[in-house]
């Protein structure tokens, strides 16, 4: 439950109508008591035989028309009030966690599938309202409606009230055990829709790789498998909250039995007076009826408490990469990068990275080659921050780029990757997402930069034209482009290309060197990539291999040396260098 408190900060702005919702539920049980009092007193007129009995059980009717209509007043502002409070509590806890989410570094996203993340984000969020709406209110007035009915119960008869709690210690105690094996159930419910969530947000995403290559039937039986412990899950939590509600209703039974037992022969020798006996009855019924609407509630208020855990979980989860409070916030960086002894690794004690040195200086353009996990994408993502060194640092124009502002650092940097990503929105949404400030002239200036001015304006709607989720209206080539555009419109200092050409054909492959050329111009380019051919006229190659940089030099002097360049390079060209 220490997680819990995360969230309590986020229930601050809404405390005057948390307060409204206490004052209605008051009012609401205020008029719930009132009304056996007035039934008593009824009986006690019509005993009396009282000339003036007739006008008084007018009084007293009058008095029970207003006590309901106040009560449903007082129910209905409550309910509204705490509903209005809790949908918007939902929007502020969805929007804290997409905006923790952000800050995060990618090793969290690396270990997590995004279905489950978004679990969180929409399900997660979405089962607390009822926490606040419904269940915060109910326990309040139940509350109230327990010890008020006690105190009226110990008024009119001491011992009877004494009677009705024999069973109180058994109810409280089944609350408690079968309260936590439920809410343990309802937990393990939530994690299982999480997994399934995100098997079925995989299976979607790559139901062309399924399809490609006949995994229908394996790929159903596995999701069954995950589907199959979920509704297992599901059935277990529903099976204990059914065993919880019967009991508790059940014991509060036998409170009445008891009451009636008692009360009825006591009566019966004159020892109660009928009036306070029928009064005692209604108001036990109200007795044991909070107990029994917690025990209602039991269900929403577990998965609800489970959703709470999970979303704290998120909140409590700190990035690996700290954005520095008093951080340097140079507005353009004139390029230089260094690395100085950098060494790294994801999992602990398994070094991705041993002791990289090599600097690209500003505007030059340094080229990363070597085998398949080399170590490559891994130096290209400490530039930006996606990681941090365990060990060295890494020095943009001098400055440890840790004592940077992260948006400084990332605001001097573009990238153009082999996978790109285009959001499903129109092709000028996707280019003004490098600069959403940029005039029309300007993006078009960026796409005839990028050679994709051309094939976007023969596109249905050119600009316009919608892209579709991932850029699945486009093809591959067609979406490199756009991503070369949007790295124009940001016009940042520094420029990693990270194997930007591998995925095209040799046609396609020989536009987009040309729009990157033209790219690299006047930037501090660094180079990713596996052919060789592409980075020939790099001012420096830098090879790397297991974590290390093995070469370095032109491709001139690299091609004559005996070593992993040159091997690589006749490997790729088939043959040995003359």
């Amino acid at each position: 439950m220490k997680s819990h408190s995360k969230l309590l900060p986020y229930l601050r702005p809404y405390r005057l109508q948390f307060a409204g919702v206490v004052l209605f539920a008051v009012g609401a049980t205020g008029m719930s008591l009132l009304a056996p009092w007035l039934i008593r007193e009824l009986i006690v007129v019509i005993q009396s035989g009282d000339g003036s009995a007739a006008g008084a059980i007018a009084w007293i009717s009058l008095g029970l028309l207003g006590a309901y209509l106040l009560r449903g007043l007082f129910e209905f502002l409550s309910y509204w009030v705490a509903h209005v409070m809790a949908w918007w509590l939902c929007h502020d806890l969805r929007m804290a966690l997409y905006e923790h989410l952000q800050r995060l570094s990618l090793s969290f996203y690396e270990s997590r599938q995004t279905g489950e993340i978004q679990s969180r984000v929409m399900n997660d969020t979405e089962n607390t309202e009822p926490l606040v709406a419904d269940i915060v209110p109910e326990v309040l007035v139940n509350a109230l409606m327990f010890f008020g009915v006690a105190a009226v119960l110990f008024w009119l008869n001491p011992t009877l009230a004494l009677l009705t709690l024999i069973p109180v210690p058994v109810l409280v105690f089944v609350i408690l055990f079968l309260g936590k094996r439920v809410y343990l159930a309802f937990k393990a419910e939530r994690e299982g829709f999480g997994d399934l969530s995100a098997s079925v947000q995989d299976n979607l995403s790559g139901m062309r790789e399924i399809q490609i290559f006949t995994r229908e039937r394996r790929e159903r039986e596995r999701l069954g498998r995950i589907s199959s412990r979920y509704a297992a899950d599901q059935v277990r939590a529903r099976r204990l909250d059914g065993a919880f509600q019967p009991t508790v209703l059940f014991l509060s039974g036998v409170g009445t039995v008891i009451v009636t037992y008692f009360g009825g022969r006591a009566g019966l020798a004159g020892e109660v007076p009928l009036a306070d006996l029928v009064a005692f009855i209604l108001y036990l019924t109200m007795f044991y009826q909070p107990l029994l609407a917690l025990a209602g509630l039991s269900e929403y208020t577990q998965l609800a408490i489970a959703s709470a855990a999970r979303i704290a979980e998120v909140l409590e989860t700190e990035s690996e990469v700290e954005d520095p409070k008093d951080g340097l916030s140079p507005k353009r960086l004139s390029g230089e990068v260094r690395f100085q002894d950098v060494h790294f690794e994801y999992v602990p004690g398994t070094p991705v990275l041993k002791g990289v040195s090599f600097v690209a200086r500003p505007g030059q353009t340094v080229a990363l080659v070597g085998p398949t996990g080399a170590g490559k994408s891994t130096i290209a993502g400490l530039v930006p921050r996606f990681y941090d060194p365990k060990r060295g640092r890494v020095l943009l124009d001098n400055m440890d780029a840790r004592e940077i502002k992260l948006s400084s650092v990332r605001a001097n940097i573009s990238m153009v990757l082999q996978e790109t990503f285009l959001f499903n929105g129109s092709v000028m949404e996707n280019l003004r997402f490098g600069n959403e400030a940029a005039s029309d002239e300007e993006v078009y200036e960026a796409a005839r930069v990028a050679n994709a001015d051309g094939f976007i304006r023969e596109l249905p709607q050119g600009y316009e034209t919608q892209v579709g989720e991932g850029g699945v209206k486009l093809s591959g080539g067609q979406k490199q482009r756009i991503s070369i555009a949007r790295a124009v419109l940001k016009d940042a200092p520094i420029l990693i290309l990270d194997e930007a050409t591998s995925s095209v054909d040799t046609e396609t492959e020989a536009e987009i060197q040309a729009a990157l050329a033209e790219l690299m111009k006047g930037r501090t380019s660094v180079v990713i990539a596996h052919r060789l051919s592409t980075v020939k006229n790099a001012d420096e190659i830098v090879v790397v291999d297991e974590g290390r940089i093995v070469e370095k030099g032109r491709h001139e002097a690299l091609i004559r040396a005996p070593g992993l360049y040159r091997k690589l390079y006749e490997r790729q060209f088939g043959g040995a260098v003359a």
